[in-house]
């Protein structure tokens, strides 16, 4: 959520914005999640033996491999869509969607993990653009890279690239003549700051660069770890219910006796 919040103003540090789907898959895994755990509730309530043979499949679901799970997906899609037509209210159809969605949720959690994996190890390489907004920086309000750059030092507390002397190189502290950095690199604790440089240390010692790498390992660590998290806690509930299944077991049926119909018939 953070990453996605920041983005607007942050984004223009990266060099692709893929750098944000790990968060948006996290995003809708959570929401999903939730939708899942209230559907489920309402499903545990409902007394059926249906439901005993649906809940048996999330066993083969722990089990089997992350390929056969997307395959296994188109089929329980299928299969909602056809009770959806046959029979609306059956306890069973809504057992088929809680299953459908708990396997969705699996496989968001697991593809936003591999991708927070991947670009945790390409953070240095997706902020090459940081020197270059820098350098662009003119100070105006209407400018996307002013604005990035001053929103950007309040919110993490940094200034500069590595620390406030990275200022000295830009051109627009040589053209202003001023002999001071940006007031967005003020620490908020001290009011008299202006910006200059004779007091370095009114300023924020750290650069953006370091503290924006810092936030984002963060947010895909997060990421990674909690997906790992929730998806332990989904294997745990799996193997619970499969154990609650087994303990109950379905009803069993058995074919009546011709001549048994034949009276019934005649009683009727």
């Amino acid at each position: 959520m953070y990453l996605l919040l920041n983005y607007r103003h942050n984004g223009i540090f990266f060099t692709h914005t893929y750098i944000i789907l790990p968060a948006c898959l996290a995003l809708a895994s959570a929401t999903l999640l939730l939708a899942s755990g209230g559907l489920g509730i309402w499903v545990s309530l409902r007394k059926s033996a249906l439901l005993q043979g649906v809940v048996s499949v999330c066993v083969y679901l722990c089990v089997s491999e992350y390929n056969n799970m997307y395959v296994f997906l188109l089929f329980i899609a299928h299969a909602s869509s056809t009770v959806w037509d046959t029979a609306y209210m059956l306890p069973w159809f809504w057992a088929f969607q809680f299953v459908y969605l708990l396997v969705v949720v699996f496989c968001l959690e697991a593809t936003a993990a591999a991708l927070a994996y991947v670009n945790a190890g390409k953070v240095d390489s997706e902020l090459a653009p940081f020197s270059s907004v820098f350098q662009r920086y003119t100070g105006r309000c209407q400018d996307p890279y002013s604005d990035a750059v001053d929103a950007t030092q309040k919110e993490l507390q940094c200034c500069g690239i590595y620390d406030y002397r990275d200022w000295l190189a830009t051109p627009w502290f040589n053209h202003s003549g001023r002999g001071s950095v940006p007031h967005s690199c003020c620490n908020y604790t001290y009011h008299t700051c202006n910006g200059t440089l004779e007091l370095p240390g009114l300023l924020y010692p750290k650069g953006c660069q370091v503290k924006l790498e810092e936030a984002l390992l963060f947010v895909l660590h997060l990421i990674i770890w909690s997906s790992l998290a929730v998806a332990l806690v989904e294997t745990v509930g799996f193997v619970s219910m499969a154990q609650l299944m087994r303990e109950q077991p379905l009803l069993e049926y058995g074919i009546l006796d011709r001549e048994y119909g034949i009276l019934d018939r005649e009683w009727a």
